[in-house]
């Protein structure tokens, strides 16, 4: 593959991960599936290269720092996902005594969310 189109493909490779980006941000889900799966498809192309031109480097670097942000939102929305979970899952009903200062079971689910209706 010659240079030219190599660094067309990163070009259009480093866009895509922007648009990943922005997709995911503003929850357009049909759009960021289309993006992942051109992302894809730039990346088999690109499987093919063994190394660089120099010109090539700083796009590359590009690449990877947008990679990097993508990542990070992914991550951080995930563990958010995940304490809203935990938060909602959690009991509300605080333990209370008995006569002889222990803990009593409570009737009361106490869930925000049990599965149940």
């Amino acid at each position: 593959m010659d240079q030219t189109s190599v660094h067309n493909l990163l070009i259009q490779l480093r866009d895509t991960i922007r648009d990943e980006r922005e997709h995911a941000k503003s929850l357009d889900i049909d759009a960021m599936m289309a993006d992942v799966q051109r992302k894809e498809v730039l990346i088999r192309a690109l499987n093919t290269v063994t190394a660089l031109h120099p010109d090539d480097q700083e796009i590359a670097q590009e690449i990877r720092m947008e990679n990097r942000k993508n990542a990070y939102l992914f991550r951080s929305t995930l563990n958010w996902i995940q304490e809203t979970m935990e938060f909602f899952g959690r009991k509300t009903v605080p333990v209370t005594y008995g006569q002889n200062g222990l803990s009593q079971n409570n009737l009361i689910n106490g869930r925000l969310l049990s599965g149940r209706i």
